[in-house]
């Protein structure tokens, strides 16, 4: 194996009290491609910052080859100059390399560096980075504010790539088709997977496993010692009094596990009532601004318990099209349909519900006070933030001060206190640690109402939805069952650039072929399980009602109660004989896509 072009070995960092870092070791050789994981505020930008020597280690070592040229993007980069390729030349790379990596990206090199997008500011921060031709890149939640089709040219750029890099993220999509090595931050140490991070999850399982085999031997060797000292042993005092040592240390040992213990995120969706089965019905919408068309001539029909995404380039109108669909904004042409009793919890991209003056405090009880009303049962404001992860220290810091995750698990409280039926995020996932994006696919997946969810995060969408509708910028929406695969597997072109495009677009490296689908949509699965329901149910129902008609003087008695009961008998075997057939339908369906 060639030498790291840039390690660290043995490094501890300490802030105040707290102890940071404690005997990281980390090393990236050229061309490693390699991701670095761990929950938000477990220290990965700070652990970053340590190996481009923003900052200095309290102990350790930091390598790094002479004269090896790293680059970064940070996770909230500025933008500064005139011009989008004055900004990424600033760093010494050549006009013609910056030209080039800000065409790869779809940005013009002239456009000016002032009033660019959240999407625009990460495609030129990426652009002068690899236009720079670095040894090291290193990366910090990239695909940010990136469409899904911006993200498929990142992972083009970094496969061509022959540098080392260094990846913080949550898209697991994303890594698993850009890393071969995964480092994990958990409990002040980096441990090393030298596999790419489709084989994450299961590793990272085991490890854990046996942190916790350790942790109970620990307990039964401590239990014992505990004994022993109890008795009150005085003979062979030195020989007691090493081993009365070792206890001191075993006692302080339990105390650090106990101390790095993860806490637990505690989240739970506050359901509202059920609403209408109608949530909306969209008949023939369009809608432009000036010139540009986003949305022309589209119809659609959510039904409760639908799992509905949305997808498409950035600036294509996909916020839009959630607006339209909620009747917050009036369409051009056409008619949306709401349905009855609907409780909207609804998170926007921009986070513009939080205001950076009040506290997280001020910010979970809007009314005031010291509760939280979740589903309507009142909690104390304290105990609802700790369940999200947040210290009692932080309850009285402006919102200001959080961290992007820490924002995001914000918002998420406080829409998931409010009882709802439908559920609408919009780019929830951006900032969140996997850990929560895990815990909040499965809260949304037992989620009884209806989900509506813009989202970049292919892996997230792939997982939850049961229908995909898609926007191209150019007003064409398609929708088609199933998640992003699928979509994109049935409608291929579709966000590709039209002939009168600019070169630049055309640059964008093609999606790659999609995933062929392997297991029931979220829908079908759902389905399933009620016909399974239902075929355990109905014959004892059928049972029932034919032990009511084998009373032979029923019909002289109570003609009304038999004819109601032949009816309830005669549809309770439609029903089943239907059940049985779509239940046949879906189980072949199932065992053909897992075969």
């Amino acid at each position: 194996m060639r030498p790291p072009v840039l390690a660290l070995k043995d490094v501890r960092l300490i802030d105040g009290a707290t102890t940071l870092f404690d005997g990281v070791d980390l090393a990236l050789e050229p061309g490693v491609k390699a991701c670095l994981v761990g929950r938000n505020g477990a220290g990965k930008s700070t652990l970053m910052r340590l190996l481009i020597g923003a900052i200095q280690a309290d102990a350790g070592e930091r390598v790094v080859t002479p004269g090896a040229r790293i680059s970064v993007v940070p996770q909230e980069p500025v933008i500064a100059g005139d011009t989008l390729v004055d900004y990424a030349t600033a760093g010494g790379a050549a006009p013609h390399e910056a030209e080039a990596a800000l065409e790869a990206l779809g940005l013009d090199p002239a456009k000016a560096a002032t009033g660019l997008s959240g999407g625009e500011i990460r495609r030129a921060a990426l652009a002068r980075a690899f236009a720079e031709q670095p040894d090291v890149l290193m990366l910090d939640e990239p695909t940010n504010h990136l469409d899904i089709l911006a993200i498929e040219t990142l992972e083009g750029l970094l496969k061509s790539y022959r540098g080392a890099a260094l990846i913080v993220s949550h898209d697991r999509a994303f890594l698993e088709r850009t890393t071969s090595r995964c480092f994990w931050l958990e409990t002040r140490r980096v441990r090393r997977l030298d596999r790419g991070f489709a084989a994450f999850d299961d590793w990272a399982d085991k490890q854990l496993e046996a942190d916790a085999d350790e942790f109970r031997r620990l307990e039964v060797a401590l239990v014992k010692e505990e004994h022993w000292l109890q008795r009150g042993v005085t003979g062979r005092r030195a020989r007691n009094e090493g081993r009365r040592r070792r206890l001191m240390d075993m006692r302080a040992q339990k105390s650090s596990f106990l101390r790095e213990q993860r806490g637990s995120l505690n989240m739970e969706i506050a359901a509202g009532s059920a609403s209408g089965k109608r949530v909306a019905e969209a008949k023939g919408l369009s809608k432009a601004f000036g010139d540009k068309v986003l949305v022309k001539g589209f119809s659609t029909r959510i039904q409760r318990g639908d799992r509905i995404a949305i997808v498409g380039p950035n600036g294509a109108g996909k916020t839009t099209l959630v607006k339209l669909l909620l009747g917050e904004i009036e369409p051009d042409a056409g008619t949306v349909t709401l349905g009855t009793n609907l409780q909207i919890a609804y998170i926007d991209q921009a986070r513009g519900q939080l205001k950076n003056g009040e506290t997280l405090w001020e910010a979970l009880t809007p009314g005031g006070g010291d509760q939280v009303m979740v589903g309507g049962t009142p909690k104390h404001v304290a105990g609802y933030a700790k369940d999200f992860l947040f210290r009692d220290a932080q309850l009285r810091q402006p919102v200001s001060t959080l961290s992007g995750g820490e924002r995001a698990r914000l918002l998420l409280a406080r829409a998931l206190a409010t009882p709802a039926n439908l559920l609408v995020l919009d780019e929830p996932t951006n900032d969140l640690d996997m850990e929560t994006l895990d815990l909040l696919e499965d809260l949304l997946a037992g989620f009884e109402g209806t989900l509506i969810l813009v989202s970049h995060d292919r892996d997230f969408i792939d997982r939850l939805a049961g229908s995909t509708i898609g926007l191209n910028g150019r007003g064409e929406v398609v929708e088609t069952p199933g998640g992003w695969a699928v979509f994109i597997g049935q409608n291929p072109g579709f966000f590709g650039a039209p002939a009168s495009s600019t070169p630049s677009a055309a640059k964008a490296a093609p999606p790659p072929p999609a995933k062929k689908a392997t297991k029931l949509t979220y829908k079908d699965q759902r389905r399933l399980e009620e016909l399974d329901g239902l075929l355990a149910s109905l014959p004892a129902e059928i049972a029932r009602l034919e032990a009511v008609l084998a009373d032979a003087g029923l019909y002289a008695r109570d003609p009304t109660t038999f004819d109601r009961t032949m009816k309830a008998m005669d549809a309770a075997r439609a029903k089943l004989a239907g059940a049985e057939d779509e239940w046949l339908m879906l189980e072949e369906k199932r065992e053909s896509l897992s075969s």
